[in-house]
């Protein structure tokens, strides 16, 4: 990279001094130039668009030239749809309806009122973006809502549905679960929706749910949890590439947040630790003969 840093000096020096051609350097940024471009702006409009979600691409246009961005409102709304970033328009008042972008079939929101007293009886799942330097890759997880534990992830370049169904398959890899005891709950993206992943789900006993539309209340753990994963890890880093991002992260998700990190929710343990005493909590329900309330604070 070779910012202005004179009036006086020119390509053809900084070349000399870098031991480059002239032609390979204006090939090499006619290769990467564009793309880190590109992700700047994809990132700006990522930002702006959840600040003021009821806004469409026209006023987002305007408040990316108020950043300084030369950009027209033809590309800001290429971008927008690519990444799926459409605003919240607020109706009159009317009962919620549902709204499916995609042909697959939806399903109830089973896990509403479902309050766990152990694992594999609920699993929460999400799929949100990183961002490199010259592109976005995207990350899928599938945690345990009693003890808050990742127990299935997958990092990838793409969105397609073998990036959640990779995440899925280690979660099952990792847990014994039982025939029709389990319910797994995401948002009603196309990747939770399809035919694949659904497939999978019903081999395996799970029964699917789904949020209602434009409710992200109804995943909120996933979304806390990806919360925590942006400000703890993600945002404070840069990293190389796919590989560089998938070592990083997975050492944060399995060995900080599921062994280290304290959780207010499990009475300040790790996830790891709040299930190891899995075991010493069933012997006391079996020993009594009342029924024993078990509070995640004082247990």
């Amino acid at each position: 990279m070779t910012e202005q840093q004179g009036e006086h000096v020119r390509i053809e020096r900084y070349c000399r001094l870098a031991g480059v051609s002239r032609a390979g350097y204006y090939r090499h940024w006619q290769a990467s130039r564009p793309r880190q471009e590109e992700t700047a702006l994809r990132d700006a409009l990522q930002k702006l668009s959840l600040v003021y979600r009821r806004e469409g691409y026209r006023p987002i246009t305007a408040r990316l030239r108020q950043q300084g961005w030369v950009v027209n409102h033809k590309r800001v709304e290429r971008l927008r749809r690519a990444d799926n970033l459409l605003c919240l328009r607020k109706p009159a008042f009317r009962p919620a309806t549902t709204d499916s972008r995609h042909r697959f079939m939806i399903y109830p929101n089973l896990a509403a009122r479902v309050a766990p007293t152990t694992v594999n009886q609920l699993w929460v799942s999400d799929i949100t973006y990183v961002r490199l330097s010259e592109e976005f890759i995207y990350l899928a997880v599938v945690l345990d809502a009693f003890s808050r534990k990742v127990i299935g992830w997958a990092l990838a370049d793409h969105l397609r549905a073998e990036l959640a169904v990779e995440a899925l398959e280690m979660a099952l890899s990792q847990r014994d679960v039982l025939p029709a005891g389990l319910i797994h709950h995401s948002d009603r993206g196309v990747q939770y929706a399809c035919g694949d992943y659904i497939g999978r789900l019903r081999q395996a006993g799970i029964a699917p749910s789904m949020s209602r539309a434009g409710c992200p209340w109804d995943n909120a753990m996933a979304e806390s949890f990806m919360a925590t994963l942006k400000r703890e890890e993600v945002d404070g880093r840069a990293y190389r590439d796919l590989l560089d991002a998938r070592g990083q992260i997975g050492t944060f998700l399995e060995q900080v947040y599921n062994r280290q990190r304290l959780h207010s929710a499990l009475g300040y343990r790790p996830p790891d630790a709040f299930e190891g005493e899995l075991p010493r909590l069933a012997c006391l329900l079996h020993a009594t003969s009342k029924p024993v309330v078990v509070d995640r604070v004082s247990a």
